[in-house]
C-alpha cells in the first residue's frame, strides 16, 4: 500500500539487519523501497540488493556532497542505468551547504547526469540544499523536464515547489513534516496536488515523530503518509493510494512486484 520513495539500505546501520528491516516492512504496509545510489563506488551493492528482492529497486548517481570519488561520465551512468532494477538517475543535484564556495564541477556534475537522464529515458531524483535558485535554472537549461523526476525530502517553500512542479517534477516529503516546527514543509505538504506528491523516509536519516532522533528505517514512511494525510484532512488510505500510484506513474513501474 505504501512505497518508500528514498532510502538508504545499503549503509551499514541498516544493511547489517536487513531481514528484520524488510520484515518491518511488510507489518507497516510498505510494500516497495527504492535504494539510492550516492557513489559509483558502493554501487554494486545497491543493485545486488535490489537484485535480491522483488520489492527492492536501486537508482544510479553520484551525490553532490560526494568529492573524493570516481567522476560520473554521461556514458557510465546510462550504461549502469540499461539494468531493469535501476528506475533513475540520481541522487544527484546540487548542496551549498556543504559546498558554501558553489563549485562549478559540482554544478557540471549535475548537468552530466540530467543529460544521462535524458539519453536514457528514466526520470531524476534530485537533492538540493541551500541550492534552489541554481537548482531550478540548470534543470531548465538542460531541458529536464523531458524526463521529469522527483525533488527529494522536500524542504523549501511554496515558489520553489511551484516551479518544481511547472517543469514536470514531483514532490517528495520525508519525516521533517512530521517535525512540529517545520512550517514551510507542512504548507507546502497540504498545497501540492495530490497526484504530485510521493513519500519517503531518507533512511537511516530523518526519522519521523514518534522516532524523531533514532536510526529511521522504510516501516516509517508510514508516519510521513499519516501526517500528510492529518494536514489535507484525508484518510491514511488516500494518501497510500495516491503517493503509490504516484510512483507507479513517474518511474513507470506497471505493477508493484
Amino acid at each position: 500500500m505504501l512505497v518508500d520513495s528514498h532510502c538508504h539500505l545499503d549503509f551499514p546501520d541498516l544493511v547489517g539487519r536487513l531481514p528484520e528491516v524488510l520484515q518491518r516492512m511488510q507489518e507497516n504496509q510498505v510494500d516497495l523501497a527504492v535504494c539510492i545510489g550516492v557513489n559509483l563506488e558502493d554501487f554494486p551493492k545497491v543493485l545486488a540488493l535490489a537484485d535480491a528482492q522483488p520489492n527492492l529497486y536501486a537508482t544510479v548517481g553520484v551525490h553532490p556532497e560526494y568529492t573524493d570519488v570516481d567522476e560520473p561520465t554521461q556514458a557510465r551512468l546510462v550504461e549502469l542505468a540499461t539494468h531493469p532494477k535501476v528506475i533513475a538517475i540520481g541522487e544527484t543535484g546540487l548542496d551549498y551547504y556543504w559546498q558554501k564556495d558553489k563549485p562549478e564541477w559540482q554544478r557540471e556534475r549535475f548537468r552530466t547526469h540530467i543529460r544521462a537522464a535524458k539519453a536514457c529515458g528514466k526520470p531524476l531524483v534530485v537533492h538540493t540544499r541551500e541550492s534552489a535558485v541554481d537548482t531550478l535554472r540548470l534543470l531548465k537549461d538542460e531541458g529536464a523536464d523531458a524526463v521529469g523526476g522527483v525533488m527529494h525530502c522536500f524542504t523549501e517553500n511554496w515558489e520553489v515547489a511551484t516551479q518544481a512542479l511547472d517543469l514536470g517534477f514531483y514532490l517528495s516529503f520525508s519525516g521533517i513534516v512530521t517535525f512540529k516546527n517545520a512550517l514551510i514543509v507542512k504548507e507546502v505538504a497540504q498545497k501540492c496536488p495530490l497526484d504530485r506528491m510521493l513519500v519517503e523516509t531518507d533512511a537511516p536519516y530523518l526519522a519521523p515523530v514518534p522516532y524523531r532522533g533514532k536510526q529511521n528505517e522504510p516501516a516509517y514512511v508510514r508516519h510521513v503518509a499519516e501526517e500528510i494525510a492529518r494536514l489535507r484532512s484525508l484518510t491514511f488510505e488516500d494518501v497510500a493510494l495516491a503517493t503509490t500510484d504516484n510512483f507507479r506513474r513517474l518511474f513507470k513501474i506497471p505493477a508493484l512486484r
